[in-house]
């Protein structure tokens, strides 16, 4: 059976850019493999040309037009239903190369649509005033992502949805979220391949957003037990027994060259 790869960064390969035990050898196999393969992050802290020389830095072979970010994604997604708006980007990183073709602003009063990119400490709470107000004034909000949580060396730290549902609560009103679990990013990574969702193995660490957000795309989903990734988590989703789950779990990405092999054997 042919497959294709799609891979999560941080928390598979690398954490806080380092790369992780056996990460540059498996994707280094992967590679040898032949596997089409794609790399898809909600990380908005660097754009797609930073990730992959950060990658490279690492010992990783990777370019940067094999990743699509959140933030590439979120551009298309302004251009096509918001085309010529001006957009307030509230983010933690510089990623203006990778919104191509939106008008970005820094006058809040400015907006007409409102962008939430990576948390970060942007996200005070005179920005996070200032975007409600906009959202109770019918101004659009997108947010890049639905992220909770993301792994660093010192730890989980909170991203972007921890505030989506409290603004949305507050506002009355729903934010449009394009990254990971959208589905939107795993259609067109697997576009992109020219390939079907079916042959498409997702291999990630955020069980929700990465995982099962994947396989709700019809895509073949991968946890690995790194980065975010919490026993105790998937040991309640086990329980639930009408509940979706992992189509397979393994230690970590230094497993997937072997697990690639089975299921192409298939």
């Amino acid at each position: 059976m042919a497959l294709g790869l799609l891979l999560d960064i941080d928390g598979v390969m690398v954490t806080s850019w380092k790369a992780l035990p056996g990460a540059v050898e498996a994707v280094a196999d992967l590679a040898e493999q032949g596997y089409p393969r794609m790399f898809l992050t909600n990380t908005t802290s660097r754009s797609r040309g930073e990730i992959a020389q950060a990658l490279n830095d690492c010992g990783f072979e990777v370019a940067a037009d094999e990743i699509l970010t959140a933030a590439k994604l979120t551009a298309e997604y302004l251009t096509a239903n918001h085309p010529g708006k001006r957009a307030w980007v509230l983010n933690e990183g510089p990623i203006a190369e990778d919104m191509t073709g939106v008008e970005l602003i820094d006058e809040p009063s400015r907006a007409q649509v409102v962008v939430l990119g990576g948390a970060g400490p942007v996200f005070d709470h005179r920005a996070l005033s200032q975007v409600l107000e906009l959202m109770v004034a019918g101004v659009p909000v997108v947010a890049m992502h639905r992220s909770m949580t993301w792994s660093t060396a010192d730890g989980l730290s909170i991203d972007t949805g921890v505030y989506l549902e409290g603004l949305e609560k507050a506002a009355g009103r729903k934010i449009k979220a394009i990254g990971k679990p959208s589905p939107l990013g795993f259609r067109a990574a697997v576009d992109m391949m020219q390939l079907e969702p079916t042959q498409v193995v997702m291999v990630g660490d955020d069980m929700h957003n990465d995982v099962l957000g994947a396989q709700a795309a019809a895509l073949v989903g991968v946890l690995v037990r790194t980065g975010k990734f919490r026993e105790e988590a998937l040991r309640a989703l086990q329980r639930d027994e009408f509940g979706p789950v992992p189509d397979h779990i393994v230690d970590s990405i230094a497993d997937v060259p072997a697990l690639m092999q089975k299921l192409s054997d298939r």
